[in-house]
């Protein structure tokens, strides 16, 4: 496969100026591009090409699909985690969820991560590589496939700093979003980050309209700092003064993360400063029990701290949610996607 280009992960622009450069009409593209959002593995299925053009695409190309390795399906809820594995051996997992607006996929953007929040099992392993536009695409596409349940929406939230991965994370968004393949809505697509500012300020060029979520997961630097090592290069003040140029600049509303750790960051105190920092800004909290990631020693806030948070975030103003808690039993809850397959358990 050296040498070939991987035409899942080129925009429609880019699929147009490959096909100008191996001597082929433009309008190719929109064929193509429409074939490989069905899920299609080879050019052998696109059959309104012709035999020589499918020829000279299997010649010049490849096209990349994740291979299912794991599926486990929860018997609470019907939440599905699949563990994807790649060609170089690498695997990741995403996570399909039912809401009554539609279906969710939750996908992974690299093979592990390099940010080591201390409460979650993503980046225990380091980070490995990153994915490209069609490794994410495959998540959605594959997802989709398998589950005979219609994507209606995707979030960036898995395996995965997404704005480490910033260049393949917005190629992978503009083909998402475009006409003639799956078409998902940029207001349906939400994009998951631990606070990288000077990629928030790129993003923001971008003009997207999806929702951005912000993982504070603590009101102060010292706090933030210690379970969060991401904070000691941005920290809370700035991080917070990114956001509120991006709500600005997009007239978007931020969804702020807030895992809620035992004994760590769920006391009263903790709630009344996070208020004072978000009082008057265009957001919402979603308050998350953190869920359990036995390397980490992590365990969550019981319901009466929950609570009390809770209705301390609301005094102060705030839009407040609690997350509900999808595929527990099958460990497909926040935090807890891994990149390793642990023990033959696909991940868990």
């Amino acid at each position: 496969m050296d040498g070939k280009t991987d035409i899942k992960s080129l925009t429609p622009e880019k699929l147009e100026q490959f096909f100008t450069q191996i001597g082929e009409p433009r309008y190719r593209a929109k064929q193509v591009f429409s074939w490989l959002h069905k899920g299609v593995s080879s050019f052998e299925e696109m059959t309104d090409l012709s035999l020589s053009l499918r020829g000279k695409l299997e010649e010049k190309a490849e096209i990349i699909c994740p291979i299912i390795k794991k599926r486990l399906v929860s018997d609470i809820d019907n939440t599905v985690k699949y563990l994807y594995g790649f060609s170089d051996g690498e695997n990741v997992e995403s996570v399909l969820m039912g809401y009554h607006h539609g279906n969710t996929v939750c996908i992974s953007t690299q093979a592990g991560c390099r940010m080591d929040c201390s409460f979650c099992a993503s980046s225990l392993n380091g980070l490995s590589r990153n994915l490209a536009p069609s490794e994410m695409l495959g998540q959605v596409l594959t997802t989709q496939n398998d589950s005979g349940r219609r994507i209606s929406n995707v979030v960036l939230m898995g395996i995965g700093e997404p704005l480490d991965n910033y260049d393949n994370v917005i190629d992978f968004l503009h083909i998402l979003c475009a006409p003639g393949g799956i078409n998902i809505g940029q207001r349906h697509i939400s994009l998951s980050t631990c606070g990288i500012v000077d990629r928030i300020y790129d993003l923001m060029a971008e003009k997207f309209q999806i929702t951005l979520s912000v993982s504070l997961h603590a009101p102060n630097d010292e706090l933030r700092s210690r379970i969060m090592p991401v904070n000691r290069k941005w920290n809370v003040d700035e991080l917070l003064s990114a956001c509120r140029d991006y709500i600005d600049a997009t007239k978007r509303r931020i969804s702020f993360e807030y895992a809620l750790i035992d004994g760590v960051n769920d006391t009263p105190a903790c709630a009344r400063q996070l208020g004072v920092k978000l009082r008057g800004m265009l957001c919402h909290v979603n308050l998350i029990p953190a869920n359990e990631v036995l390397e980490r020693g992590v365990k969550k806030s019981g319901d009466v701290k929950v609570k009390q948070f809770f209705d301390i975030l609301t005094e102060c103003g705030l839009t407040v949610t609690v997350r509900r808690t999808l595929g527990a039993d099958i460990s497909a809850s926040c935090g807890q996607l891994r990149f390793k397959d642990k023990a033959g358990q696909g991940g868990n």
